[in-house]
C-alpha cells in the first residue's frame, strides 16, 4: 500500500481508506467483524469531518483525542504516516481489486455490487463508470467546518502581519453555506505587496499559483486552491460587498442600484449621471448609502431580503448566544442499539453542557436493537437510562431531559411499546433505512411516526448526507400543517454531515410559524461544538429566536414540551 503515500494523504483520503478497510471486512466475514466494520466506518466519518488536518493531529500525537478513532485505529494510522503504509491495511484489503474500491465512491455501490459489476459488465461499461467517480470527485466541495478551518487558519496566518488592517473571508463561506466550493480572502492594507509576501509564506502552501501586485493564490495538501485580494481600506466594504455574493444578490442589488441612478462595482458607488464615484470603508456604509439596512451575507440570496431592507424588515435573526439547550446527544450508555452508541459518558457530557452555559439538554440515544431484544427486554435497558438520568439529575444544576431518537419502521410503526414510551420525557423520531418509497408513502409513514403523543421532534428530516445522499421526498405542506395542528417540531440538525433541515425549507417552516429546534446529534462531547453550523442554517433561513424551542428557559421549555 506504499501508493498511498501516508504522509501526504488528506482527510478526505485517509476516511475513503477506512471505508474501505470497512469494505473488505464486510465481504470476508460480516457477522464476525461486525463491530469492526463499525469502528472503522465511524472513524472514517470523524476524519472526513475533522476541523484539522490529521496529519498536523499525528505530529502533536494527539489522534486518538478524535471522536471515533480508537487506540488499534490510531497505531495503524501511526505507521501509515510514519511509513507512507499500512501492513494492516494492505493485509485486510489484499485479493480486492483497486477498480472495485473506485466504483464504491458512486452512490448507492457497495463492495459487494462493485465487485458483481467488475464481473459482469464489459470493459468499455466500467470505464464509463470509472469516468463517472473521476467528475464525480472533481466536483467535490468541502463541508462548511473543514473550510472555515482552513480560512481561519490562513486569515490568523495574516493577521501576524501588522500591515494587514482587516480580513475576512468571502463568498459562500462568509455567507455560511453547507458546502463550499473555494476559498477566497478580502484583506484591507495600505501595502498590499508586503500582505502578498507575508501570504505567499505560509508554512502550509504546497505551491504559489499567482503572486500579483493586489492578488495571490496558493495550494494548499489536497490540491485545495486559496485566494486573496488586497485592497486599500477605503474601498474595503465595496470589495468585501462584491465578492460575498450571492450572484443572485448581487444582480437585484445592481437592478435595484440602476433605478436610483447608480452603477455598483467592487470598488464603489458610481453616479450614473455625475460620473462621480463613492467610495465606502464598510459594508454598513455600502448598504446606507443606497437607503438600505445592512443585510447579514447569510440572507444574501435574493429571497426578498433587499425588499425588507428597504422597508425595515429584515429580521433579527437567531444568535449562538440564544441557545440554551442541545436536544440531541448520543452518551456512551449501553442502549443494545443496532446503531453507533456516543462514545462519551452522561457525566462528561453534563459538564460539557454546564461549561456552554446550557440551562438543559436532551439524551438522545438510538433505541434498542428490536432484532436483537424482546419488548421486554427493550422496557428494562429503558428504565435503566431513566434511573441513570434520575441520579444524575437529583445531584446537578444542569437539566438532562430523558429522550430517545426512535427509528421509523417502514409501516410508519416505533420499534418500542407503549411501556417502553413511558420511561421517556419525549422522543425524537427519524429515518435511517429505507429511503427509497414514493413522495407520499414516504410522508404518511413520517405522519404516522409523529402521531405518538411522546413524539416531539422530528429528526434530521429530509435524512440527506452532504456529499453522500440526497435527502427523502416529502409532502412540506402537509408536514407542516400536521406539525403546526399537534404542536410537532422540525429539527435542524447540526452535524456538518447533514445540517438537515436545509436552509430553504427553514425558510418555509418559518413562515408557516412552524417550531424548529437544534442538536447537534452528538455521539462525543467535543461534537457539541457544532452548534454554531445549526445556527448558520437556522440564519440562513431567516428563522429569529422565537422560532427556536431551545431558546427557551427550562421553565417555559418544560411547559412546551408537555403539551
Amino acid at each position: 500500500m506504499g501508493i498511498f503515500k501516508g504522509k501526504e494523504l488528506t482527510n478526505l483520503q485517509i476516511a475513503e481508506l477506512l471505508r474501505k478497510v470497512a469494505a473488505a471486512y464486510q465481504l470476508k466475514n460480516e457477522e464476525k467483524n461486525r463491530f469492526r466494520i463499525i469502528a472503522y466506518n465511524r472513524a472514517g466519518d470523524a476524519i472526513e469531518h475533522a476541523t484539522s488536518e490529521l496529519k498536523d493531529v499525528w505530529d502533536e500525537n494527539k489522534l486518538e483525542e478524535i471522536p471515533g478513532i480508537g487506540p488499534n485505529i490510531a497505531r495503524h494510522l501511526d505507521e501509515l504516516f510514519r511509513t507512507g503504509r499500512s501492513k494492516h491495511f494492505e493485509t485486510v484489503m489484499k485479493g480486492v481489486p483497486q477498480k472495485a474500491f473506485k466504483l464504491m465512491e458512486l452512490p448507492g455501490i457497495g463492495l459487494k455490487t462493485a465487485l458483481k459489476l467488475l464481473k459482469e459488465l464489459s470493459h468499455n461499461e466500467i470505464e464509463k463508470l470509472l469516468k463517472q467517480v473521476d467528475k464525480k470527485n472533481t466536483e467535490r466541495r468541502l463541508l462548511l467546518p473543514y473550510a472555515l478551518e482552513i480560512a481561519g487558519s490562513i486569515i490568523e496566518w495574516l493577521k501576524k502581519e501588522p500591515k494587514v488592517l482587516r480580513v475576512e473571508p468571502l463568498g459562500s463561506l462568509r455567507r455560511m453555506v453547507s458546502t463550499i466550493g473555494d476559498i477566497d480572502i478580502a484583506v484591507a492594507s495600505n501595502e498590499p505587496n508586503v500582505v502578498i509576501a507575508h501570504f505567499a509564506r505560509y508554512p502550509k502552501a504546497t505551491k504559489i499559483v499567482e503572486k500579483g501586485e493586489s492578488s495571490a493564490s496558493i495550494l494548499l495538501p489536497g490540491d485545495l486552491q486559496v485566494d486573496i485580494r488586497v485592497v486599500k481600506p477605503d474601498v474595503y466594504g465595496s470589495l468585501l460587498q462584491h465578492l460575498t455574493g450571492s450572484k443572485h444578490h448581487n444582480i437585484a442589488l445592481r437592478e435595484y442600484a440602476i433605478k436610483k441612478g447608480f452603477s455598483l462595482s467592487e470598488y464603489g458607488i458610481k453616479n450614473t449621471r455625475t460620473k462621480k464615484l463613492k467610495k465606502l470603508r464598510t459594508e454598513e456604509e455600502f448598504y446606507k448609502y443606497l437607503w438600505l439596512e445592512w443585510i447579514p451575507p447569510e440572507l444574501r440570496e435574493d429571497a426578498g431580503e433587499i425588499e425588507a431592507s428597504r422597508d425595515a424588515k429584515l429580521p433579527e435573526l437567531v444568535e449562538l448566544a440564544d441557545i440554551k439547550a442541545d436536544l440531541q446527544i448520543h452518551s456512551s450508555f449501553n442502549i443494545e442499539t443496532s446503531h453507533d452508541l456516543g462514545q462519551s459518558s452522561m457525566e462528561e457530557i453534563v459538564k460539557k453542557a454546564k461549561d456552554k452555559g446550557y440551562e438543559y439538554f436532551a439524551l438522545t440515544e438510538h433505541n434498542p436493537s428490536k432484532s436483537g431484544h424482546s419488548s421486554q427486554e427493550i422496557v428494562e435497558i429503558l428504565k435503566r437510562k431513566r434511573e441513570k438520568i434520575e441520579q444524575i439529575n437529583y445531584s446537578r444544576t444542569t437539566k438532562v431531559f430523558n429522550s430517545l431518537e426512535i427509528d421509523i419502521m417502514p409501516d410508519g410503526g416505533l420499534p418500542v411499546s407503549e411501556e417502553g414510551l413511558e420511561t421517556l420525557d419525549f422522543a425524537l423520531v427519524s429515518i435511517h433505512s429505507s429511503f427509497k418509497g414514493s413522495r407520499d408513502e414516504m410522508t404518511k409513514r413520517i405522519l404516522s411516526a409523529l402521531s405518538h403523543p411522546k413524539v416531539k421532534i422530528f429528526a434530521h428530516p429530509t435524512a440527506r448526507k452532504l456529499s453522500e445522499r440526497e435527502g427523502i421526498e416529502l409532502d412540506w405542506p402537509k408536514i407542516f400543517a400536521f406539525c403546526k395542528k399537534y404542536n410537532k417540531w422540525l429539527e435542524i440538525n447540526a452535524d456538518p454531515v447533514r445540517l438537515d433541515l436545509p436552509d430553504f425549507l427553514v425558510r418555509e417552516a418559518v413562515k408557516e410559524g412552524i417550531k424548529l429546534t437544534l442538536g447537534t446529534d452528538s455521539h462525543h462531547k467535543d461534537m457539541m461544538d457544532n452548534m454554531i453550523y445549526g445556527v448558520s442554517v437556522a440564519r440562513r433561513g431567516w428563522a429569529k429566536k422565537c422560532d427556536i424551542i431551545n431558546t427557551l428557559c427550562l421553565e417555559e421549555f418544560e411547559k412546551e414540551v408537555s403539551k
